[in-house]
This record gives structure tokens, sequence and C-alpha cells, in this order.
């Protein structure tokens, strides 16, 4: 048995208080998804959502947009 599953096996069967064939079964079943009462996770579903941004407007280059603003407005206030 390689020595770092051997520490954590130690740890489990301290802190669970099982036996070294209880602790070691159980991670065989959730290793192999045999866990009782096993089931398959709810699906993940993306929902889009309607943000309002006009067509053409590039979201991936939202920082530059914003680094324009900012210069914009430096421009301003040195320019007065």
């Amino acid at each position: 048995m390689e020595p770092d599953v051997a520490e954590r096996l130690k740890q489990l069967m301290r802190t669970s208080g099982k036996g070294m064939k209880t602790v070691v079964n159980e991670g065989l079943r959730k290793g192999l998804g045999l866990e009782r009462g096993d089931e398959a996770p709810p699906r993940f579903v993306v929902e889009p959502h309607s943000f309002g941004f006009k067509p053409g407007i590039d979201l991936d280059r939202m920082n530059q947009l914003v680094d324009e603003l900012e210069a914009e407005e430096v421009a301003r206030k040195l320019g007065r």
C-alpha cells in the first residue's frame, strides 16, 4: 500500500471510528460509483438571459470599453 493511501486510511479510521475493512470498502464503492443511494447529480442547465446590450457590442471586450471611457474622462479633465 502506498504511504499516502495508508495515512489517509488511518485518518479516516480515526475520524469515523470505523474499521479498516469498512473504510476500504466504502472507498472502493465510492471510487467505483457503487455507493448505496448513489444517484446521478441533476443535469446542469444554462438559462440565457437578455441583458439589453445592443447588437454589435462585443461583451468579451468590455474591459477595453472601460479603458477607453476612463481615458476620455482623464483627457476631459486635463483639457479644462
